[in-house]
């Protein structure tokens, strides 16, 4: 019964560990170098929960990424049910991200403004694993790349999402080959808002023979909110933490996030409700 034991994987904790100190778990998950990438500048306190909660995110985004992409790739299959698990199970990510600004929301003006020098010209808005998550969503603008352009293998991998479909693009491909006419073509521009987008989610909602496309529509609307709540959470952070001072890395701060806040992520899901 599949074969003999020397054949098959040896699936046990820590089986493929490498020979070391520590206990299989510290192994696994590496927890002395993962301990040892805090390193903070100055000896505020503060900076070292800012590096600790930043690092967080940016594995957080890369999980979320993951998530996103997986359902991507279940919608191209006409995997509906793969792809709204994906889609819940990122939700729960979406949350986690949303709450860790509860970590940096109480840090005070004079806390961050202890070490905020030490920062330079580094700013979050740099993260290319949150532009990738920019771009997935269809929020795509080829000038961010500029500040990529000493770097590659980012810039390369950045272009390459830049002009690839976005999650919401495959969602609208999904809908057209189920007999739903959609504008759907992709490129490097940011996703408006488009009345024969919103016309075909309508017939989504209201077309009982459509009934079983409608928990897409919900569950990107799940994502897209939760997004909106991110870019809140950022902007009143910020605000409370250092006021209309401009941001680091050269950007506008607090008006640049109230923007983006302002900005609906699939704009044709929350329009359509205007009309049902």
């Amino acid at each position: 019964m599949g074969g003999d034991a020397a054949d098959r994987p040896n699936l046990a904790f820590g089986a493929h560990d490498e020979p070391g100190t520590g206990t299989p778990y510290s192994r696994y998950v590496r927890l002395d170098e993962l301990h040892s990438l805090q390193q903070p500048r100055s000896k505020v306190h503060a900076e070292y929960s800012f590096i600790v909660t930043t690092q967080v995110m940016e594995l957080l985004f890369d999980l979320l990424h993951r998530d996103w992409q997986l359902a991507q790739g279940a919608l191209r299959e006409n995997d509906l049910p793969g792809a709204l698990a994906a889609l819940r199970r990122a939700t729960h990510t979406q949350d986690v991200l949303i709450s860790s600004w509860d970590l940096l929301a109480t840090m005070t003006p004079g806390e961050f403004t202890a070490f905020r020098e030490v920062l330079g010209e580094a700013s979050g808005f740099q993260s290319a694993a949150f532009l990738k998550l920019e771009f997935l969503l269809g929020n795509k603008a080829p000038s961010l790349l500029r500040m990529y352009e000493d770097s590659p293998a980012v810039h390369g991998e950045l272009t390459a999402a830049l002009h690839a479909p976005s999650l919401y693009d495959d969602a609208l491909a999904l809908l057209d080959r189920r007999g739903v006419a959609v504008p759907h073509a992709s490129g490097p521009e940011r996703h408006r808002h488009d009345p024969e987008v919103e016309a075909a989610w309508r017939r989504v909602y209201t077309d009982p023979d459509l009934a079983g496309l409608t928990p897409l529509g919900e569950v990107l609307l799940d994502t897209a909110e939760r997004v909106t709540r991110w870019r809140q959470r950022h902007y009143s952070s910020v605000k409370r933490t250092m006021g209309a001072k401009p941001g680091t890395g050269g950007s506008s701060g607090l008006d640049w996030l109230k923007i983006s806040a302002d900005q609906d992520v699939f704009p044709e899901l929350w329009t359509v409700r205007n009309g049902l």
